[in-house]
């Protein structure tokens, strides 16, 4: 479709919608025609999203977020504008950036944008805001700073917990009965994982009289290993090279691309160890470390941001916050992949009973880091 033609049918719409205004009716906001899907957007409508600094292409949130924003614009028949930052000093410009472009909704993808997103949300009320793994609520009071931002959030517990569970029982499978895991940085979005997992296990060893072993990361006390952010450097190799070191045959690293650090130091140990994925489908993901992901605790981010966008594109956004759960399919399992094959017999089917309780409440999962 020609802009003319779309500027004609939304003076037209606009035109419509004067004349119920006439009639004693609220005016409604001008559309763009349906797309192929039926989806329609208010004129104008632009939606953006800023990364936060692992990038777009970092197999994990980042990209699962711009897959969500550019299949909602394309379906929308709207362009959107994406902005990547290289460090937090990117931020605020970025934002800034995305504001001088007129955009109609930004979406801030992680928690490290959250001072930056509420200062800019403050300042622009007639923009729409999201932002993924934030509550955007710094002054603590249960809601977010300014009106017009959306929390983008996720009870990973659930699904770590059951990942959790797997490593157990490979673990035991193996006769290794030790797993292990760490962090990017210590932020709510990780830690959360962290807790799932080690709770999960927890739950193997007392279904089974088992004793598997954890390493790095202790849910009592809160701490553990780190290794101060997401980049996939030496510092996060060693950092994984530490936690395999304690005899671990599964390793959960948590924090977008320092799963590559994670692999490199299971390439570099010639051992049969595998890691669990985060965020994304990490074997479809990143085909390259297929062969070592035993499976992945997945956040439907990609759903999430599409109907964020959707919701926005009607011009009367929902700013209530999404919480994906086990429930409402905003958090689970992927598939093992190649590893079905090779997993304890019954494992899926106790997974899946799991699952069922998590989702009834008569397995309560929960953590200190679950969103509020």
């Amino acid at each position: 479709m020609t802009i003319s033609s779309v500027r004609k049918l939304a003076g037209v719409t606009a035109a419509a919608g004067l004349v119920l205004a006439l009639a004693g009716c609220g005016q409604a906001p001008a559309t763009t025609s349906p797309t192929e899907g039926g989806k329609t957007a208010v004129a104008g409508f632009k939606p953006c999203i800023v990364s936060d600094d692992g990038g777009w292409n970092d197999r994990s949130f980042n990209q699962s977020a711009k897959e969500g924003i550019d299949k909602a614009a394309k379906e929308l028949g709207v362009k959107s504008v994406d902005v990547e930052s290289d460090s937090a000093s990117d931020f605020a410009p970025n934002l800034e950036s995305l504001v001088s472009q007129n955009c109609s909704l930004i979406i801030s993808v992680g928690y490290k944008l959250s001072a930056d997103t509420i200062k800019s949300a403050l300042a622009n009320p007639d923009i729409n805001y999201a932002i993924i793994d934030d509550g955007a609520d710094a002054n603590g009071d249960g809601k977010p700073d300014a009106p017009n931002i959306k929390p983008i959030l996720f009870n990973t517990v659930e699904a770590a917990y059951l990942g959790g569970y797997a490593a157990a029982a490979w673990s035991h499978q193996d006769g290794v009965d030790k797993v292990g895991t760490f962090g990017g940085l210590q932020i709510p979005s990780v830690s959360i994982f962290m807790d799932g997992f080690i709770d999960g296990v927890k739950k193997y060893n007392e279904d089974n009289s088992a004793n598997v072993a954890t390493f790095g990361w202790d849910v009592a006390s809160q701490k553990g290993s780190f290794t101060g952010g997401f980049a996939a450097n030496d510092t996060a190799k060693q950092t994984a090279k530490g936690i395999l070191d304690q005899g671990v045959d599964v390793i959960l690293p948590v924090g977008g691309p320092i799963y590559q650090s994670a692999a490199a130091a299971i390439k570099d140990s010639g051992k049969d160890t595998v890691m669990l994925g985060v965020d994304s489908d990490l074997a479809v993901a990143d085909p390259s470390v297929a062969s070592v992901t035993l499976v992945s605790i997945m956040k439907q981010i990609n759903q999430a941001v599409y109907d964020t966008v959707n919701s926005a594109a009607t011009g009367k956004m929902d700013f209530s916050p999404y919480i994906g759960t086990l429930e409402n399919g905003g958090v689970g399992l992927s598939s093992f992949h190649d590893f079905e094959s090779k997993l304890p017999a019954g494992l899926t089917d106790k997974l899946d009973e799991l699952k069922k309780q998590i989702i009834s409440g008569d397995l309560k999962v929960t953590s200190v880091n679950s969103p509020k």
